[in-house]
């Protein structure tokens, strides 16, 4: 009898988060070093509030720091396929918002697609699948351990023995 899956066995334990009191001007620079178009965002405790990504920053930077909040269209979890950051773009973009700087808690959307760590595979693909998401965070705690993309969830199934054919 084969063990079932679960999201710990397959998940990408490389999770970068940022702060929630992180600047704009700092996330835009944590995204690009790290090539990457969005992050969860932690609290002092490293507990899960939130996502961010670019663009959040770039509605933030368009709107004088205001948000338009869809979390079921976040970009963190929608975008499949992860498109090149432009660090010259993100550059020009202002990001005050009166006299002190704009914060990620400021932009950030307030709502996490998560799964504990022991959560059975194929809970995880329908999860994504109902809710249109192409990547779930995997969570211990409420705290970040991983995280499973649709390329996770693909490699998994590219990986499985081809079946023989009977007599």
């Amino acid at each position: 009898m084969h063990k079932r899956l679960v999201a710990r066995d397959v998940m990408n334990p490389e999770v970068i988060t940022v702060a929630e009191d992180l600047t704009v001007k700092e996330l835009a620079t944590v995204l690009t070093d790290q090539e990457i178009s969005g992050a969860p965002v932690e609290d002092s405790t490293g507990r899960l509030v939130g996502v961010v990504s670019l663009t959040d920053i770039v509605r933030a930077a368009s709107l004088g720091g205001d948000r338009v909040i869809d979390a079921r269209a976040h970009a963190f979890f929608a975008r499949g396929w992860e498109e090149s950051v432009d660090a010259e773009e993100l550059e020009e973009l202002h990001f005050d918002n009166g006299d002190e700087q704009l914060l990620v808690r400021d932009i950030m959307t307030p709502s996490v697609f998560a799964v504990d760590e022991e959560v059975e595979v194929p809970h995880v693909a329908r999860t994504m699948l109902d809710s249109h998401l192409h990547r779930l965070l995997v969570v211990r705690d409420q705290r970040p351990v991983g995280i499973i993309s649709t390329s996770d969830l693909l490699q998994l199934l590219a990986d499985q023995p081809d079946e023989e054919d009977g007599p």
